[in-house]
């Protein structure tokens, strides 16, 4: 679970969501500016959010799902959930009825589906629009959204790409650290700043977050490098913004997590819908 946030209703457009589903399997395909707001809704259906390019973030409770390419958003039917869409976004969204939710996860999550996955709803995005509103009763695409869903049953969840914490110590410093991702501080130094000893901070991180300190940061880099390729800023200027003292060393760490490098993610940002 990613970073508390409350979504105000200046922050951008507000879009109009998804309420008049008619099939218990649908499929909806759609591009939306940066810093679009879907307001708070909530339905009989569950939701497979994909984002094939940008940065979603889904509000649940006041926790926000955040998710870059290839994971995608699962929220159960009836979970009340607001979004913002940090970059412009090109998503998909199956919509899954209810009465077929019974072997999917009850819980909101990170869905890392498989290549399969990725592959039916690119193919399917790239038909024309004339021709996606007219498959609704086509069987081979029916079948195609029966695969889907297959699928779906057997993709792994996993709490949040950029987990946050609750408890009080831990809280601040990952706080700190958002809003200074260029810190290159030591573990141990990190401890120091909230009166901890190494290892006591070392074991707090595996426990709350799931993962080291270490990986958390990395992770956190690469959200704020994919917002600042969105923006436009070189690979050199956001490699020192994050506290890199060259661009290779900063394009190694994005291609180990995002398997692309800065430039080929930024050209599927700019990349026509």
């Amino acid at each position: 679970m990613s970073k508390k946030i409350t979504l105000q209703q200046n922050q951008g457009l507000q879009l109009k969501t998804n309420d008049a589903i008619q099939a218990p399997l649908w499929l909806s395909f759609r591009d939306d500016p940066a810093f679009s707001i879907y307001p708070v809704h909530g339905h009989a259906w569950g939701e497979f959010i994909y984002a094939f390019n940008g940065v979603m973030e889904v509000n649940i409770d006041h926790i926000n799902y955040i998710t870059p390419p290839p994971y995608g958003i699962w929220l159960p039917p009836h979970v009340h959930h607001s979004g913002l869409n940090r970059t412009h976004v090109s998503h998909a969204t199956l919509y899954v009825h209810e009465s077929l939710c019974e072997h999917l996860p009850q819980q909101a999550g990170i869905l890392l589906s498989s290549p399969l996955v990725s592959a039916i709803l690119l193919h399917l995005k790239q038909q024309p629009i004339n021709q996606q509103q007219s498959n609704e009763n086509d069987p081979e695409y029916l079948r195609l959204l029966q695969v889907l869903h297959d699928q779906l049953h057997h993709a792994e969840r996993i709490g949040s790409y950029l987990p946050h914490s609750d408890h009080p110590v831990l809280k601040k410093l990952l706080d700190y650290l958002h809003q200074h991702p260029a810190d290159q501080s030591t573990l141990q130094a990190l401890a120091q700043q909230v009166n901890m000893t190494e290892r006591t901070l070392a074991r707090l991180s595996l426990k709350q977050l799931s993962m080291s300190l270490n990986e958390w940061r990395q992770r956190l880099k690469v959200l704020k490098a994919m917002t600042m390729l969105n923006e436009g800023q070189t690979v050199e200027n956001i490699a020192l913004d994050l506290g890199y003292a060259n661009a290779s060393a900063f394009i190694e760490l994005f291609k180990r997590w995002m398997k692309i490098t800065p430039d080929q993610f930024r050209k599927l940002l700019k990349s026509e819908p």
